[in-house]
């Protein structure tokens, strides 16, 4: 974190209780990471980003391998490194595998390692975080292989962290 753009919220400084308390809840022994002392350093933007990034961690019917996934591919595309370094042992412990991670960092993905929902996941990340507009077709076959709620989540996912990629990025996390 020595390069970031702004200076970190450090421990001891002031901030909400509850909001900390949340946030180190959401964290594997409760450790702070960088994008979280980033975010402290406007509490509002924390408490929004901690509700928003947890519901899609946790409250998706989407399954956390497939989300996981997502997230990977998006840090690739938007060379997010502190996301993938984030992201990539949460995938791996939600049943992905290294060589599906390891072919996610190519340009052009091996879809000979993926399953059918695996790729309809991949083509919306990819049209969505390199295009914006997403085909009809691709949201056609997701909603055949997941329905509309979770391709509702998926969407969102793909969103959610092509917003956080974009915060790390600008903010050199």
């Amino acid at each position: 974190m020595s390069q970031v753009r702004v200076t970190p919220w450090q421990d001891g400084e002031q901030a909400p209780a509850e909001l900390l308390a949340e946030m180190q809840g959401r964290r594997p022994n409760g450790e702070l990471i960088g994008i979280d002392r980033v975010l402290l350093k406007s509490f509002p933007l924390a408490k929004g980003w901690n509700e928003l990034l947890g519901r899609v961690r946790a409250n998706f019917g989407l399954s956390l391998e497939y989300r996981e996934l997502i997230m990977l591919r998006v840090a690739v595309l938007n060379k997010a490194d502190f996301e993938w370094n984030v992201h990539y042992p949460a995938y791996i412990q939600a049943g992905g595998s290294d060589e599906k991670a390891t072919a996610l960092k190519s340009v052009v993905v091996n879809a000979e390692l993926f399953s059918e929902q695996e790729l309809a996941l991949l083509e919306l990340t990819e049209q969505s975080t390199t295009k914006v507009n997403v085909d009809g077709d691709v949201i056609e076959r997701l909603k055949a292989l997941f329905g509309e709620t979770q391709t509702v989540e998926a969407v969102a996912t793909v969103a959610a962290y092509n917003m956080v990629s974009r915060f790390l990025v600008a903010l050199d996390i």
